[in-house]
């Protein structure tokens, strides 16, 4: 994956983009749409994603801790095994999403 350590991508159009194992650490993608775009494995750690479009994008096992998704859209999400530690959530509707395993913002694992 690439790396790109806080890059600035608010509202760039990713969609369907393969960025699996990317490094996006403390990068701002606010307002991004990364509709149906492959995040499976990436360091989203302390990235701004606020009211970024999602929906249908892998995040297997992405590392999303201290991610701000505030007002993100994640429907129909694959974030099987993803680790959403203290990420802000408010206004994420995730259930249409697959989350087995996920660590949840509050610690616990989703069944």
């Amino acid at each position: 994956g690439a790396n790109l350590w806080g890059v600035d991508l608010h509202g760039a159009n990713l969609s369907q983009a393969n960025l699996s194992w990317s490094n996006f650490n403390q990068a701002n993608l606010a307002g991004t749409n990364l509709g149906k775009a492959d995040l499976s494995w990436a360091d989203l750690n302390q990235t701004n994603l606020a009211g970024a479009n999602l929906d249908w994008a892998f995040l297997r096992w992405a590392d999303l801790r201290r991610a701000n998704l505030t007002g993100a859209t994640l429907k129909y999400v694959d974030g099987r095994g993803a680790w959403f530690n203290q990420a802000k959530i408010d206004g994420v509707n995730l259930d249409n999403s697959w989350l087995s395993g996920a660590i949840m913002p509050d610690g616990s694992r989703h069944p």
